[in-house]
């Protein structure tokens, strides 16, 4: 955790300090480890601690210290579970708890009109003696200045979480989890590409859920979510690292692959969907298709095209069939 080791400054040019680096520092550790060791040296404290409570789980967390050691740190972190502890306390109450050489402040924002407890921070000082006014305002404004960097880090990774969701939603299928046709378009893209550039192949197979819209029709929705769900489970386990699967269309799966191993992929594929379960009494299978590059087609139309006459030709020779195309 941080550590502190300038001159001892003036509480004002300690807080100047720590707003600079809190208003600039991008990494939340190495900020509070200017403001609150500034204010350390400031105030002649000894050490300090920050404990945060996470939305998701009741306990404070020792998050932050500075001037103690290794095992004072894992004895601190086992005293903060004490609903008695200075740090628990303050936090918990939204109060300034003083006891023996601690004296303790909550992190309190406002959101909404509502104040909002984010933890607590601690100082301890050499002597437990009463502590100045001028010191108690100096740590007032350092444990604001604490919670608004805080809540501005959470609500910093808040954001981009929800930009990563929303970047994941844009990429995959809903249902099943697997890529979606607009992932699965700019792979090919790319792959043929690549393929073009070093003179190799490139496969994509095609794989229809029979009677799909029997299922849909005599067992309902959720049964039919049931056996897209599955298939795509086992489409997932049996493609390649190097291998995209996607959902291509209402029942209808495809996989970019990448050399000329696609037949191979989608026998394998087949094969352990007719293995599953039955659903709601319904043997479940594919009918798949297989398309090469170049061999078959030099763009991306093309080659669905081909792998889409495959997939055709597999249904007329009965369930769980798997054709290539006829170059």
């Amino acid at each position: 955790m941080a550590e502190f080791d300038l001159e001892r400054p003036d509480p004002l040019t300690a807080l100047v300090v720590g707003a600079a680096a809190l208003a600039r520092e991008s990494d939340l550790d190495e900020a509070l480890g200017t403001l609150v060791g500034a204010v350390v040296a400031s105030v002649g404290a000894t050490s300090a601690a920050i404990t945060l409570q996470d939305p998701d789980r009741p306990e404070p967390e020792l998050t932050f210290t500075i001037g103690i050691d290794a095992a004072g740190q894992t004895a601190l972190a086992a005293a903060v579970a004490d609903s008695g502890h200075p740090l628990t306390e303050a936090a918990r109450d939204r109060h300034e708890v003083t006891a023996g050489e601690t004296s303790a402040y909550p992190l309190i924002v406002g959101r909404d009109g509502i104040e909002q407890a984010l933890g607590a921070i601690a100082f301890v000082w050499p002597d437990g003696g009463a502590l100045a006014e001028a010191d108690a305002v100096t740590l007032r404004a350092t444990a604001n200045l604490v919670a608004v960097a805080v809540d501005r880090s959470r609500l910093a990774s808040t954001i981009a979480e929800r930009s990563e969701w929303f970047e994941r939603l844009a990429h995959t299928d809903p249902l099943t989890g697997l890529a979606n046709i607009r992932t699965f378009s700019r792979v090919l893209e790319l792959e043929l590409a690549r393929a073009g550039r070093q003179g190799s192949e490139v496969s994509v197979a095609l794989f229809d859920v029979d009677d799909f819209a029997a299922t849909n029709d005599d067992a309902g929705r959720e049964a039919g979510d049931d056996v897209l769900r599955s298939v795509a489970s086992v489409l997932a386990g049996a493609v390649r690292l190097v291998d995209t699967v996607a959902r291509f269309g209402g029942d209808e799966f495809i996989v970019v692959a990448p050399g000329s191993a696609g037949l191979t992929v989608a026998r394998r594929v087949a094969e352990g969907i007719a293995a599953l379960p039955e659903i709601d009494g319904r043997r479940i299978s594919v009918s798949a298709g297989v398309a090469r590059f170049p061999v078959d087609g030099a763009d991306k139309e093309s080659i669905i095209a081909a792998a889409q006459a495959a997939v055709d030709r597999a249904r007329t020779e009965g369930r769980g069939s798997v054709e290539a195309t006829q170059g």
